[in-house]
């Protein structure tokens, strides 16, 4: 079940325009608290992997080639030494795809966290999803739901309120001067 939640969180950020089944928003889903307090921790674990994954594979890319796949240069370079070194650092990629598609169960799930949500959080160390509780309870079993969303697209913009300036004073004068 929580392998379902964490793949539908990381499905909502594919492509709206090709999907007959958008969500409302990207990056988010609906479910009861209980639930998503419980795939929290499972969605921030591979997210913190895809970070991982997508490191290794930019390391790797020295040792790559741009040649399209099985024409001659392609080959040469796959007889290479280059090719060698290029597979040894990929490895470790491979290996975390693998993890992920394991914990998640879902290979789109999989290409979309590493392409799409892991370089949006390169930067930050972790608390990559949140959860909201939400007022109006399920209908049916009037059980407690909650929204349980990434950390960044959705966020609110919040404005810091400046003092106002008094009889012709700028707002960094004001103050008493004797």
């Amino acid at each position: 079940m929580f392998k379902n939640l964490a793949s539908a969180l990381i499905l909502t950020e594919r492509d709206a325009e090709l999907d007959d089944n958008k969500p409302k928003v990207q990056g988010r889903i609906v479910t009861t608290l209980h639930k998503a307090k419980e795939a929290r921790p499972m969605v921030e674990k591979c997210v913190t992997l895809a970070k991982k994954v997508v490191a290794v594979e930019a390391s790797a890319a020295e040792f790559g080639t741009k040649e399209r796949r099985n024409s001659d240069a392609w080959k040469q370079w796959r007889q290479s030494k280059t090719w060698n070194q290029w597979a040894a650092a990929m490895a470790p990629a491979v290996a975390g795809r693998r993890r992920l598609l394991e914990m998640l169960g879902d290979k789109e799930a999989v290409k979309i966290l590493v392409s799409t949500i892991a370089p949006r959080f390169v930067d930050r160390s972790g608390g990559y999803t949140r959860v909201l509780r939400l007022n109006k309870p399920r209908l049916g079993d009037a059980g407690t739901r909650a929204i349980l969303e990434f950390v960044g697209r959705n966020d609110r913009k919040v404005e810091k309120a400046t003092q106002p300036a008094f009889g012709g004073e700028t707002p960094a004068t004001t103050g008493a001067s004797e």
